[in-house]
């Protein structure tokens, strides 16, 4: 493999990603007590401290250890490291659709990481507007992944306008 400036481009975005989460979870586990909760701004933004042992909200954390290796380490980086591949050889995408594939890769990457170093995944902010808006509690690593998808969603409402035009 060629390291071109798109290449170069993927990658990068993909080492910050990892990067920022992985020091933002350090941080937190370091200065935020485990199960507190400190408001940032009011009751609207929190930071917390919370150990997540399974994926999206906490599902399958209950599941038996061999499925929980399957679906939560070994799966991921498997899907991971197809998704990098076809970002990197498919060279029609644009560079909003590069960057939120690598955006993708790098949460994904860095959550299974926390996963496979300490068991669980490190999440710390939270949103709460009213009982009926709020988010899960969640990660730099969360917020890449999610950037990402919405960022693809809108690149193909696009592609897809453009061709009905």
């Amino acid at each position: 493999m060629k390291l071109t400036r798109r290449t170069a481009f993927i990658l990068i975005t993909i080492v910050l990603t990892i990067g920022v989460d992985q020091i933002s979870k350090v941080l937190v586990r370091k200065y935020v007590l485990a199960g507190t909760s400190s408001p940032i701004i009011g009751d609207f933004f929190q930071l917390m401290n919370v150990e997540n042992d399974g994926a999206f909200l906490g599902m399958g954390g209950d599941l038996n250890p061999t499925l929980k290796l399957i679906l939560l380490l070994i799966l991921p980086v498997i899907v991971l490291g197809f998704v990098l591949r076809h970002v990197i050889k498919d060279k029609s995408l644009d560079n909003w659709s590069l960057f939120a594939f690598a955006s993708i890769i790098g949460g994904g990457i860095a959550n299974v990481y926390d996963r496979f170093a300490y068991g669980s995944v490190t999440d710390f902010l939270y949103i709460h507007i009213t009982d009926l808006i709020r988010t899960g509690i969640f990660n730099l690593a969360d917020l890449s992944v999610t950037t990402g998808m919405i960022i693809l969603v809108v690149m193909m409402l696009k592609k897809k306008k453009k061709t009905v035009e």
